[in-house]
Protein backbone atom coordinates (compact mmCIF):
# COMPACT_ATOMS: atom_id res chain seq x y z
CA UNK A 1 0.00 0.00 0.00
CA UNK A 2 1.57 3.23 -0.89
CA UNK A 3 1.30 6.33 1.43
CA UNK A 4 1.35 9.61 0.23
CA UNK A 5 2.17 12.21 3.09
CA UNK A 6 2.26 15.96 2.67
CA UNK A 7 2.60 18.23 5.53
CA UNK A 8 -0.43 19.62 7.94
CA UNK A 9 -1.94 21.02 5.46
CA UNK A 10 -1.78 18.28 2.95
CA UNK A 11 -2.88 15.14 4.80
CA UNK A 12 -2.29 11.26 4.20
CA UNK A 13 -3.77 9.57 1.21
CA UNK A 14 -3.67 5.91 1.31
CA UNK A 15 -3.82 4.10 -1.71
CA UNK A 16 -4.02 0.28 -2.41
CA UNK A 17 -2.39 -2.00 -4.84
CA UNK A 18 -5.04 -1.48 -7.77
CA UNK A 19 -5.14 2.57 -6.82
CA UNK A 20 -8.06 2.94 -4.59
CA UNK A 21 -8.47 4.98 -1.47
CA UNK A 22 -8.16 3.20 1.55
CA UNK A 23 -7.33 7.11 3.62
CA UNK A 24 -10.63 6.43 5.56
CA UNK A 25 -10.39 2.66 7.00
CA UNK A 26 -7.42 3.40 9.29
CA UNK A 27 -8.49 7.04 10.73
CA UNK A 28 -5.55 6.05 13.13
CA UNK A 29 -2.86 6.96 10.81
CA UNK A 30 -4.30 9.96 10.28
CA UNK A 31 -0.98 11.72 12.47
CA UNK A 32 1.39 10.36 10.07
CA UNK A 33 1.84 13.47 8.22
CA UNK A 34 2.74 15.20 11.45
CA UNK A 35 4.98 12.85 12.38
CA UNK A 36 7.33 13.78 9.17
CA UNK A 37 6.55 17.34 8.95
CA UNK A 38 8.00 19.50 7.35
CA UNK A 39 8.63 16.44 4.54
CA UNK A 40 6.60 15.58 2.18
CA UNK A 41 6.79 12.22 1.28
CA UNK A 42 5.75 8.90 -0.84
CA UNK A 43 6.07 5.34 1.09
CA UNK A 44 5.67 2.23 -0.14
CA UNK A 45 4.56 0.24 2.24
CA UNK A 46 1.87 -2.02 4.25
CA UNK A 47 -0.84 -2.01 6.76
CA UNK A 48 -0.34 -4.25 9.39
CA UNK A 49 -2.73 -5.75 12.23
CA UNK A 50 -0.18 -7.15 15.30
CA UNK A 51 -1.97 -10.14 17.38
CA UNK A 52 -1.24 -10.51 21.10
CA UNK A 53 1.90 -12.61 19.78
CA UNK A 54 3.52 -9.59 18.44
CA UNK A 55 3.30 -11.34 14.68
CA UNK A 56 1.47 -9.86 11.76
CA UNK A 57 -2.29 -11.28 11.91
CA UNK A 58 -4.03 -11.10 8.46
CA UNK A 59 -7.06 -12.43 10.58
CA UNK A 60 -7.31 -9.33 12.97
CA UNK A 61 -6.77 -6.88 9.54
CA UNK A 62 -9.74 -8.38 7.60
CA UNK A 63 -11.86 -6.66 10.02
CA UNK A 64 -10.85 -3.33 8.73
CA UNK A 65 -10.22 -3.59 5.19
CA UNK A 66 -13.49 -3.01 4.13
CA UNK A 67 -14.72 -1.06 6.22
CA UNK A 68 -16.35 1.52 4.10
CA UNK A 69 -17.91 4.16 6.91
CA UNK A 70 -15.56 6.21 8.26
CA UNK A 71 -17.71 6.14 11.92
CA UNK A 72 -17.63 2.19 11.30
CA UNK A 73 -13.38 2.33 11.15
CA UNK A 74 -13.18 4.54 13.80
CA UNK A 75 -15.34 2.41 16.11
CA UNK A 76 -13.00 -0.79 14.83
CA UNK A 77 -9.97 0.59 15.48
CA UNK A 78 -10.49 1.18 18.75
CA UNK A 79 -10.17 -2.85 19.08
CA UNK A 80 -8.23 -3.66 16.02
CA UNK A 81 -5.29 -0.91 15.97
CA UNK A 82 -2.88 -0.87 12.59
CA UNK A 83 0.58 -0.23 12.21
CA UNK A 84 1.92 1.25 8.86
CA UNK A 85 4.85 -0.74 8.28
CA UNK A 86 7.53 1.23 5.79
CA UNK A 87 9.23 -1.01 3.15
CA UNK A 88 10.65 1.74 0.71
CA UNK A 89 10.45 5.87 0.17
CA UNK A 90 9.86 6.43 -3.12
CA UNK A 91 9.59 10.34 -3.36
CA UNK A 92 11.15 13.04 -0.82
CA UNK A 93 9.93 16.57 -1.05
CA UNK A 94 10.17 17.58 -4.46
CA UNK A 95 12.69 14.71 -5.81
CA UNK A 96 11.85 11.30 -7.20
CA UNK A 97 13.65 8.56 -5.54
CA UNK A 98 12.90 5.72 -7.81
CA UNK A 99 15.89 5.67 -9.99
CA UNK A 100 17.74 5.61 -6.66
CA UNK A 101 19.23 2.16 -5.53
CA UNK A 102 17.36 0.45 -2.57
CA UNK A 103 20.60 0.67 -0.24
CA UNK A 104 20.39 4.59 -1.00
CA UNK A 105 16.82 4.66 -0.59
CA UNK A 106 17.30 2.49 2.93
CA UNK A 107 19.26 4.64 4.37
CA UNK A 108 17.10 8.14 3.23
CA UNK A 109 14.13 6.49 4.99
CA UNK A 110 15.72 4.87 8.14
CA UNK A 111 17.28 8.70 8.73
CA UNK A 112 13.63 10.18 7.57
CA UNK A 113 11.59 7.43 9.64
CA UNK A 114 11.22 7.61 13.23
CA UNK A 115 9.26 4.18 14.69
CA UNK A 116 6.54 4.68 17.02
CA UNK A 117 3.28 5.51 17.46
CA UNK A 118 1.45 3.32 14.48
CA UNK A 119 4.78 3.91 12.34
CA UNK A 120 7.56 0.97 11.95
CA UNK A 121 10.63 0.44 9.54
CA UNK A 122 11.43 -3.02 9.84
CA UNK A 123 15.16 -3.62 10.15
CA UNK A 124 17.24 -5.24 6.77
CA UNK A 125 20.12 -6.78 6.90
CA UNK A 126 23.02 -7.52 4.21
CA UNK A 127 24.02 -10.74 3.39
CA UNK A 128 23.32 -14.67 5.62
CA UNK A 129 19.89 -14.50 3.95
CA UNK A 130 19.58 -18.07 5.02
CA UNK A 131 20.28 -17.40 8.61
CA UNK A 132 17.53 -14.94 8.01
CA UNK A 133 15.03 -16.87 6.44
CA UNK A 134 15.10 -19.74 9.57
CA UNK A 135 14.59 -17.29 11.78
CA UNK A 136 11.76 -15.73 10.29
CA UNK A 137 10.91 -19.57 10.17
CA UNK A 138 11.35 -20.02 13.51
CA UNK A 139 9.14 -16.87 14.24
CA UNK A 140 6.60 -18.13 12.34
CA UNK A 141 6.39 -15.22 9.83
CA UNK A 142 5.15 -15.63 5.93
CA UNK A 143 8.98 -15.47 4.88
CA UNK A 144 11.20 -12.62 3.57
CA UNK A 145 11.79 -10.24 0.81
CA UNK A 146 15.56 -10.74 -0.91
CA UNK A 147 16.60 -7.82 -3.09
CA UNK A 148 19.57 -6.84 -4.89
CA UNK A 149 21.25 -3.62 -2.62
CA UNK A 150 21.93 -1.81 -5.98
CA UNK A 151 18.05 -2.49 -7.86
CA UNK A 152 15.67 0.55 -8.70
CA UNK A 153 12.05 1.08 -8.14
CA UNK A 154 9.73 -0.25 -10.66
CA UNK A 155 6.00 0.99 -10.32
CA UNK A 156 3.85 -1.37 -11.20
CA UNK A 157 6.18 -3.89 -12.83
CA UNK A 158 7.59 -7.16 -11.06
CA UNK A 159 11.39 -7.40 -10.97
CA UNK A 160 13.95 -9.92 -10.97
CA UNK A 161 16.10 -8.13 -8.78
CA UNK A 162 13.59 -8.80 -6.20
CA UNK A 163 12.78 -12.01 -4.42
CA UNK A 164 9.80 -13.28 -2.24
CA UNK A 165 10.44 -16.08 -0.48
CA UNK A 166 7.77 -17.61 1.08
CA UNK A 167 7.35 -20.05 3.99
CA UNK A 168 4.99 -22.48 4.34
CA UNK A 169 4.11 -24.92 7.18
CA UNK A 170 2.62 -28.14 5.47
CA UNK A 171 0.79 -31.27 7.28
CA UNK A 172 -1.42 -33.81 6.88
CA UNK A 173 -5.17 -33.54 6.87
CA UNK A 174 -7.73 -36.39 6.94
CA UNK A 175 -9.93 -36.77 3.63
CA UNK A 176 -14.00 -35.92 4.98
CA UNK A 177 -15.55 -35.02 1.67
CA UNK A 178 -15.07 -32.77 -1.93
CA UNK A 179 -16.40 -30.22 -4.31
CA UNK A 180 -17.12 -30.71 -7.67
CA UNK A 181 -15.26 -28.63 -9.98
CA UNK A 182 -16.38 -25.68 -12.35
CA UNK A 183 -15.35 -23.95 -15.29
CA UNK A 184 -11.98 -25.47 -16.38
CA UNK A 185 -12.59 -28.22 -13.84
CA UNK A 186 -15.94 -29.25 -14.85
CA UNK A 187 -16.70 -32.63 -14.19
CA UNK A 188 -13.97 -33.36 -12.34
CA UNK A 189 -13.17 -32.85 -8.54
CA UNK A 190 -12.82 -29.25 -7.41
CA UNK A 191 -11.70 -29.31 -3.62
CA UNK A 192 -11.42 -31.55 -1.05
CA UNK A 193 -12.66 -30.56 2.74
CA UNK A 194 -9.91 -31.42 4.70
CA UNK A 195 -9.87 -31.59 8.55
CA UNK A 196 -8.12 -33.03 11.84
CA UNK A 197 -9.11 -34.59 14.79
CA UNK A 198 -9.32 -32.83 18.41
CA UNK A 199 -11.27 -34.86 21.35
CA UNK A 200 -12.60 -37.29 18.88
CA UNK A 201 -14.23 -35.41 16.50
CA UNK A 202 -13.00 -34.51 13.37
CA UNK A 203 -12.73 -31.04 12.84
CA UNK A 204 -13.14 -29.02 9.54
CA UNK A 205 -9.85 -27.23 8.72
CA UNK A 206 -11.08 -25.83 5.20
CA UNK A 207 -10.94 -26.88 1.49
CA UNK A 208 -7.80 -27.24 -0.90
CA UNK A 209 -8.46 -26.48 -4.53
CA UNK A 210 -4.83 -26.16 -5.95
CA UNK A 211 -1.83 -28.63 -6.69
CA UNK A 212 -3.64 -31.11 -8.26
CA UNK A 213 -2.20 -32.69 -11.73
CA UNK A 214 -4.72 -33.91 -14.24
CA UNK A 215 -3.95 -37.51 -13.32
CA UNK A 216 -4.25 -37.26 -9.60
CA UNK A 217 -7.53 -35.77 -10.12
CA UNK A 218 -8.67 -38.98 -11.82
CA UNK A 219 -7.06 -40.83 -9.26
CA UNK A 220 -8.66 -39.33 -6.16
CA UNK A 221 -12.12 -39.69 -7.80
CA UNK A 222 -11.95 -43.06 -8.08
CA UNK A 223 -10.58 -43.72 -4.55
CA UNK A 224 -13.26 -41.11 -2.98
CA UNK A 225 -16.00 -42.59 -5.09
CA UNK A 226 -15.54 -45.49 -3.01
CA UNK A 227 -15.78 -43.88 0.02
CA UNK A 228 -19.38 -41.89 -0.29
CA UNK A 229 -21.60 -41.33 2.07
CA UNK A 230 -24.54 -39.51 3.05
CA UNK A 231 -23.42 -38.06 6.67
CA UNK A 232 -20.92 -35.21 7.10
CA UNK A 233 -18.02 -36.88 9.26
CA UNK A 234 -17.22 -33.20 10.53
CA UNK A 235 -18.19 -31.89 14.18
CA UNK A 236 -19.34 -29.07 14.09
CA UNK A 237 -20.85 -29.33 10.32
CA UNK A 238 -19.28 -26.80 8.04
CA UNK A 239 -20.63 -23.60 7.37
CA UNK A 240 -23.88 -24.11 5.29
CA UNK A 241 -21.52 -22.39 1.67
CA UNK A 242 -19.64 -25.44 2.25
CA UNK A 243 -21.97 -28.07 3.05
CA UNK A 244 -24.53 -27.44 0.60
CA UNK A 245 -22.73 -28.56 -2.41
CA UNK A 246 -20.69 -30.94 -0.50
CA UNK A 247 -19.77 -34.68 -1.17
CA UNK A 248 -19.12 -36.55 1.97
CA UNK A 249 -17.08 -39.37 2.29
CA UNK A 250 -15.82 -41.66 5.09
CA UNK A 251 -12.64 -39.98 6.63
CA UNK A 252 -10.32 -42.71 5.73
CA UNK A 253 -7.90 -40.94 3.08
CA UNK A 254 -4.99 -38.73 4.50
CA UNK A 255 -3.85 -35.94 2.49
CA UNK A 256 -0.50 -33.90 2.68
CA UNK A 257 -1.13 -29.99 2.33
CA UNK A 258 0.81 -26.82 2.76
CA UNK A 259 -0.10 -23.65 3.72
CA UNK A 260 -0.19 -19.94 4.61
CA UNK A 261 -1.55 -20.04 8.21
CA UNK A 262 -4.47 -20.80 10.19
CA UNK A 263 -6.88 -17.83 10.62
CA UNK A 264 -8.18 -16.55 13.89
CA UNK A 265 -11.48 -19.28 12.93
CA UNK A 266 -9.35 -22.33 12.54
CA UNK A 267 -9.38 -22.59 8.24
CA UNK A 268 -6.39 -22.74 6.32
CA UNK A 269 -4.99 -19.98 4.57
CA UNK A 270 -3.73 -20.45 0.80
CA UNK A 271 -3.46 -24.14 1.47
CA UNK A 272 -2.14 -26.25 -1.48
CA UNK A 273 -1.96 -30.18 -2.02
CA UNK A 274 0.68 -32.40 -2.02
CA UNK A 275 -0.27 -35.71 -1.97
CA UNK A 276 -2.44 -38.74 0.23
CA UNK A 277 -0.30 -40.11 2.49
CA UNK A 278 -1.32 -44.26 3.16
CA UNK A 279 1.50 -44.50 5.51
CA UNK A 280 -1.15 -41.98 8.18
CA UNK A 281 -3.24 -43.43 10.34
CA UNK A 282 -6.51 -40.84 9.91
CA UNK A 283 -7.00 -40.83 13.79
CA UNK A 284 -3.44 -40.34 14.60
CA UNK A 285 -3.85 -36.62 12.21
CA UNK A 286 -3.88 -33.86 15.04
CA UNK A 287 -3.85 -29.73 14.09
CA UNK A 288 0.50 -29.27 14.13
CA UNK A 289 1.08 -25.13 14.57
Amino acid sequence: MVAAIGDTRQPLRLDTTRGNDATDRFPELGGLPARLAPHRVVLDGEVVAFGDDGRPNFGLLQHRMHLARPADAARVAATIPVCYVVFDLLWLDSEDLTGFTYLERRHLVTELVEPGDGLLVPAHQLGDGADLLEAARQSRLEGIVAKRIDSLYRPGARSPMWRKVKIRPRQEFVIGGWHPGERGRLGQLGSLLIGYYEDAALRFAGKVGTGFKARELDRLAGLLGALATDESPFTPAPPRFVSRSARWVRPELVAEVTFGEWTDEGILRHPSYIATRADKDPRDVVRET
